[in-house]
């Protein structure tokens, strides 16, 4: 009986899955998104997800511990050059499983699988955060608090020049002598 046990063997030995997941994990990481059977995409997500989290801690040993899963020094450098960069304030779901329709050949069901923050079809209309307000109408509070002060001081600026003008006498000016030079 097999209770507990989550691994997926995937129909091969433990050699050859270890290898197959460390070939899929490599692709990924270089070319952003694969297609794959919807089984394998969900291992993958398994062996990729706790590399890009040790990729976040830039350090020998994360590097030596990520490139003894992938065995690509080139995955390896632009896991932690690239890709941890784009994903350093995330706190994890890296990646992304969108079913496919099924293989014509076996009808398999295919899905691709892709790092979220390197997709070009969703996030495009990203929207701003949400600032949300911690008491019950402050917002509304603070508008109409803010309203009212230049309202007041719009009212009496009006009146002291209202004032200005009916007190300062009437002086005539002397008709102007200047000519314009063209």
């Amino acid at each position: 009986m097999r209770h507990g046990k989550k691994v997926n063997h995937l129909g091969r030995t433990d050699s050859h899955r270890k290898a197959m997941l460390a070939n899929m994990a490599t692709s990924l990481i270089k070319h952003k998104r694969i297609i794959t059977t919807l089984a394998k995409a969900k291992a993958l997500r398994q062996y990729v997800e706790p590399l890009i989290t040790k990729s976040k801690n830039d350090t020998t040993h994360s590097r030596r511990t990520v490139f003894a899963y992938l065995k690509d020094k080139d995955a390896v450098s632009l896991l932690f050059r690239e890709i941890s960069e784009k994903v350093a304030n995330r706190p994890g779901g890296y990646t992304r499983i969108i079913k496919m329709e099924n293989r014509l050949g076996d009808n398999a069901e295919m899905a691709f699988i892709e790092l979220v923050d390197y997709n070009e079809v969703y996030g495009k209309t990203v929207q701003a955060e949400k600032k949300t307000t911690r008491r019950r109408g402050g917002a509304k509070k603070k508008a109409t608090a803010e309203a009212a002060p230049v309202e007041e001081t719009v009212v009496a600026e009006e009146a002291t020049a209202v004032e200005e003008v009916e007190t300062t006498p009437a002086v005539e000016e002397a008709p102007a002598t200047e000519e314009k030079k063209d």
